[in-house]
């Protein structure tokens, strides 16, 4: 044991390939990605969102690109 080197010295290569591979780990960074946002809106305006379902916040995004002439 006292002649025992670190695995990242005794097998170089090896231990390079496995923390690049870590560091791939995960979903693909995006080039624009989405920003938190705090905003105040109208609770009618919230609930017509909601009411039609899962994704509403997408939905949202669009209608405001929409909008926006984006």
């Amino acid at each position: 044991m006292a002649s025992a080197k670190p695995f990242k010295e005794a097998f170089p290569e090896v231990a390079e390939k496995m923390e690049r591979a870590i560091a791939a780990r995960g979903r693909p960074k995006l080039d624009n990605p989405k920003q938190p946002l705090n905003i105040r809106l109208d609770a009618d305006i919230i609930q017509f969102y909601k009411a039609t379902g899962k994704g509403w916040q997408s939905r949202m995004n669009d209608a405001l690109r929409k909008a926006a002439g984006l």
